[in-house]
């Protein structure tokens, strides 16, 4: 196995002696590894690196965005909550395939293990980091915005035990924030995909402790009308891009919260 360490050490040279593509394969299987300090140390960054530098062929940057839809139906929760990473990666680097976003879809609102941290495991964050894909996913041109709009609300819907801890609830809403940036937007699917949390959360009384779905879905929604109200960073230094519908987001989403607060 590579020194991953000294590789990153080399500013992400590449080592001598072995087929690009076969490294590709190693730092791949790097990232489902359950040993934190391999999944998300020195290959995670080379990885990163070399997507963003183009050191990875197309075609090889293709089947890895392959593998790593594949990896959505994993068994180990590692592997799946790592590869919405790496497609993020191949997105942002300009590679595109529709299936990616199919198996993306199906994964995100079934995924049932929330844990944001692991004492053994280290760093899952599967709401976190599909969140971070379905921002880019729904800024990409050859996907229809109100489609990752429906798929943060079915997050957001689907029933679970675990209370967002690790900041999952800020990270779901900017990536909303940045889907409802987009100019072509009209101002009814601004809002369209808050009817369903609404009919969901919005009909029976609340019953306390307040179920952990619910927390989640309310500090979510919060954090959104924050974001619609400033602007949302697109990331580093970027300027906050404002919500083109902001007072008809923030008001349909200060409508949801109510109706569910009040029950």
């Amino acid at each position: 196995m590579i020194d991953w360490k000294s590789v990153e050490a080399a500013d992400c040279a590449v080592p001598a002696g072995r087929p690009v593509d076969d490294l590709v394969g190693e730092l791949s299987r790097a990232l489902a590894n359950p040993d934190p300090l391999v999944r998300d140390g020195a290959p995670y960054t080379v990885l990163a690196t070399w997507i963003a530098r183009g050191t990875i062929g197309t075609p090889r940057r293709l089947e890895l965005g392959d593998e790593m839809a594949g990896r959505f139906a994993d068994p180990r929760i590692e592997a799946r909550s790592f590869a919405p990473l790496v497609l993020d990666m191949l997105v942002a680097a300009g590679d595109f395939r529709a299936g990616w976003v199919d198996a993306f879809e199906r994964w995100y609102p079934a995924e049932q293990d929330l844990r944001g941290h692991d004492g053994t495991l280290g760093w899952l964050h599967a709401v976190a980091h599909g969140a971070d894909l379905l921002a880019r996913f729904g800024r990409h041109p050859e996907v229809a915005p109100t489609r990752m709009l429906d798929l943060a609300a079915a997050r957001l819907t689907a029933p679970t035990d675990h209370v967002f801890e690790q900041m999952e609830d800020d990270r779901l809403a900017r990536a909303v924030a940045l889907v409802l940036a987009r100019t072509d937007l009209g101002e009814r699917d601004a809002v369209g995909w808050l009817e369903p949390i609404a009919d969901r959360f919005g009909s029976d009384r609340i019953s306390t402790p307040v179920p952990a779905h619910i927390s989640n879905c309310l500090r979510t929604l919060r954090q959104l009308h924050v974001l619609a109200d400033r602007g949302v960073r697109p990331g580093g230094d970027l300027p906050a891009e404002p919500v083109p519908h902001r007072d008809t987001v923030k008001s349909g989403v200060a409508a949801v919260l109510d109706r569910i607060v009040r029950r």
